[in-house]
């Protein structure tokens, strides 16, 4: 008998210092090295090459500024789920490329499940959504469902299942 085949890739090796690295820079991605270094208890030059090594690695893939999305107008945010005519799931990456040049798209999510699509949209208020599914979704022959679902509070954290491994 054969050996199953390997799911995907082994995880990345990391000590104690490259996930409090990790979980420091989560926190605030622009923390200046020096401060980083003596958070994490290293000279300032290993720091500097562990997050280096990190980067390389694909550990971390990139550093980002979280925006307020009211901040700019956009204040409500809904979750938009969608599915997809069974007929027309050969249509699937063009609607998916679609979607993701909306300006309200925040996130899209391809799903395996009852849904095939999850969307994440910043609007300005009911009346932006309302537009944003009939013309994107609803007038779409593809799309056989959709429902949205409005976000009362968002949060963005560390998920559960990465601080346990942190």
């Amino acid at each position: 008998m054969s050996e199953p085949a390997p799911s995907g890739p082994a995880p990345i090796v990391l000590d104690a210092i490259d996930r409090a690295i990790i979980t420091r820079l989560h926190e605030n991605a622009r923390i200046p090295n020096i401060d980083l270094a003596r958070a994490v208890g290293v000279s300032p030059s290993t720091c500097l090459a562990r997050v280096r090594s990190l980067r390389e690695r694909g550990v971390i893939i990139r550093y980002t500024a979280e925006i307020n999305p009211a901040a700019l107008g956009f204040t409500l945010q809904a979750l938009v789920s969608v599915r997809i005519r069974p007929g027309a799931r050969h249509l699937m990456e063009q609607i998916s490329d679609e979607l993701r040049t909306q300006p309200e798209v925040a996130q899209l999510f391809f799903l395996g499940g009852a849904e095939d699509f999850l969307i994440h949209v910043r609007v300005r208020d009911s009346e932006h959504v309302r537009q944003f599914v009939l013309n994107n979704l609803s007038a779409n022959p593809a799309v056989a469902l959709t429902e949205t679902n409005l976000v009362f509070e968002h949060h963005t954290a560390l998920s559960a299942g990465l601080r346990t491994v942190l």
